[in-house]
This record gives C-alpha cells, structure tokens and sequence, in this order.
C-alpha cells in the first residue's frame, strides 16, 4: 500500500492520499506543477523502481495503519485521476492493485501479495512496453484480435519430442506406427506441422492428407492427395540420382496399369507423359483390391529408394473411408515397408469403441506391431499465460 503511495504521487504531479479519503498536494511539493502527466519518452529503467522501493520501505517502517476511510473509495478516485493525466492504463492498474494492500491487508481480487510480483510487472512495461505498457489501440485489436507466435510451441513438446524420437528410431528397429488423439482445435494438425518441420529439416520426406466428413464414399481421398504432393517433390528434384531412378522404375514396373493407378494420382502423368484410356472391359473383378495392389508397389518402389524415411500423415482418421482403412492395414503389417512411416490423427471423443480405426489399430497390434497414441489435450493456465505474454 506504502509503496502504491509512492507511485501515486510520483505519477501524479506531487500529490499525496490523504487520510481523509481524498487526494491532496503534498505540502512539501505545492510549488510543483500538478496540470501536467508525467513524461513517458525517457528510458524507463528498472533501477529507477528498484529506488523507490528502498525508500518506500523506510517509510513503511515509521507510517502506521492508516485510520478507518473508506479506502477502497479512494484508491478508485485515485487512479481515474491519474488517466485523467494521461497515464498509461498499465501503470493505473499497476497502482491501484498496489493501494487495494492495505498495510498489509488484501482488499481487491487482483492486490499484490509480493513486493516480488510488482517487480516482475514493472520489468515487463519496461521490457515490452508496446504490449505491456502503452494502451493499447482498441480499433485495431476488433480487427486482428490477439497475435500469437505462430512459430512457437506452446504446451505440446513432450508430444513433438515423442514423435521426433520415434522417426530418429533405426528403420530395423521403427515397427510402430503414430496415432495423435485430442479433441476438435486441441492442437493435432499444429503438432503435425512442427513434425513435419523437423522431418524436412533433417532431410527426410514428409507428405499428407485429409479425410473429409462428406467424401467417406470416395475411395482413398487423402491418400490421392498425399501422393499426388510426393509426385510434385519428385518433379522438382528431377535432377538428382534418386528422382532418376524411381522415375524409371515406376514406368518399368507398372507398364499399362499406370493409367488405372494415374486416375488416382493425377500427377503422375508428370512423371510417365500422357495416358491412354484405360481398358474397362477387360477390367478385374474387384477395381479396390486392384488399386490396393498398384499402391503398395507405388509405396514400395519410393520408399526403396529414398535415402530417408518418407513420413505419410493422414488428419481426420475418423473419417477415413474402408479403402483407405484397409490399405493402411497392408502398408502397416508389409515388412517391405519399414522405411515408410504413418502418422495419422483422429478426435478420439467423436469415435466409439467400434470405429474401423480402433479395429485397424487391434488388427495390426495382433499382427506384432505396434501403435504409439499420442494424446493431446487443452493448454493449461500456466502454458495459456505464457502463450499470451511472449
């Protein structure tokens, strides 16, 4: 309270709270000019507080408990005099929760148990003044709302060290697969990125997909557009000796069934030139097990030759069709496939016991692999203040 005191009339031209409930000139700086706010240009320095606290707390030791005003009365007369003056809403603030301590005696929700706290307010005004110190310009924040750091991670790195652990696994030893879990805007598809991130930038590969709720009935969407983008990375890196070679080997090795296996990935016509139409007649009984099988040698072909593990990330598991269910089963438990790696995320709460995913998941696990969940929640107090103030 002592010290709030002292902030006030420090801020305030040389007035002082009197004991009467009303904010007086002190009677040793009458001559000061109190129609003026304090300058705000200068280089604010925490030093310049540190001072004010060791002479406040000689003055706490010699003043007593102030007599009974109504005192919560007066600390709000007290601060909208100061933004009166022009000063900054923070400091207002800063003051006030100082003056609702009593000598002591906690007054309002937000009063200062430590002389600690204050210090460590003071030193972010004086840090990030732009954020934490100057008011704020309310127009603009109706139109942008609260920035946040969108290259930081908040709450998740227990998660994002699990899975960059896992891809660093030797390929012999990597017999597991990922699921990320967590309910709708908790943080999945935010942690993919960072994963992905950190696959691209040790040199690995990293492509993805995602299934819609209205599509259920395509078969493998996601993973059309998944490789679909590993074809444009192949086009890109035409000149390397990799790109050669899978390139050769995909039109060695699929011949005319290209074009059934083209009409799901449009873009390998970048890599084999044009299609001509697929003969429908003579078409196999089951197109699904026939377009399974073309995948799985597509999967088999790119990942032989990739110097590094190709990360497959599929989002919204729980709208993944049977198809593509049913392919993921195969890539999973085919031991030529170790260097290809499957991530995928689903919202867990939106998925009963019976989901074919959870039934995947069973299938495999019985089958001697195994299925890493990794599981998302809501940012805690802590993390959420954190991710406010940077």
């Amino acid at each position: 309270f002592h010290l709030g005191s002292v902030f006030y009339e420090l801020f305030s031209g040389g007035r002082k709270l009197s004991e009467e409930g009303e904010c007086e000139p002190h009677e040793h700086n009458t001559r000061r000019n109190r129609g003026s706010a304090v300058d705000f240009s200068g280089q604010l320095k925490i030093s310049d507080f540190s001072s004010c606290c060791g002479v406040t707390a000689e003055f706490c030791n010699k003043k007593g408990r102030s007599s009974g005003m109504d005192t919560n009365k007066c600390h709000k007369t007290a601060v909208e005099s100061l933004k009166l003056r022009g000063v900054p809403i923070a400091v207002c603030g800063l003051i006030g929760n100082m003056l609702d301590c009593e000598n002591g005696d906690l007054i309002g929700d937000d009063s200062y148990n430590r002389i600690a706290d204050v210090r460590s307010d003071l030193r972010l005004m004086i840090k990030k003044p732009d954020k934490f110190l100057w008011d704020l310009d309310a127009e603009k924040l109706c139109k942008t709302g609260l920035e946040i750091d969108s290259n930081a991670l908040y709450g998740q790195k227990n998660e994002l060290a699990s899975l960059s652990d896992w891809y660093q696994r030797p390929t012999s030893q990597n017999d597991e697969f990922v699921v990320i879990v967590g309910s709708s805007g908790v943080g999945k598809t935010t942690l993919a990125n960072r994963f992905e991130k950190f696959v691209t930038d040790t040199g690995g590969i990293f492509i993805s997909g995602k299934f819609d709720q209205l599509k259920q009935s395509v078969p493998f969407p996601a993973i059309s557009c998944a490789f679909n983008e590993y074809c444009n990375f192949l086009v890109s890196d035409v000149g390397s000796r990799e790109s050669v070679e899978i390139a050769t080997t995909l039109r060695e090795s699929f011949g005319p069934d290209a074009c059934y296996l083209a009409k799901l990935i449009p873009n390998l016509s970048m890599i084999f030139g044009d299609f001509d139409d697929c003969d429908d007649v003579n078409d196999c009984v089951n197109a699904e097990k026939r377009l399974q099988y073309l995948l799985c040698r597509f999967v088999e072909i790119i990942s032989s030759f990739s110097p590094h593990p190709i990360v497959l990330f599929l989002d919204d598991l729980q709208w993944a069709d049977k198809a593509s269910i049913n392919l993921l089963s195969q890539l999973l438990v085919e031991s030529r496939f170790s260097r290809f790696l499957i991530v995928g995320a689903c919202r867990d709460d939106e998925m009963g016991h019976d989901h074919p995913i959870w039934h995947m998941v069973s299938t495999v696990r019985n089958l001697g692999m195994k299925a890493m969940i990794v599981k998302t929640s809501l940012l805690d107090k802590t993390t959420m203040n954190a991710m406010i103030v940077k």
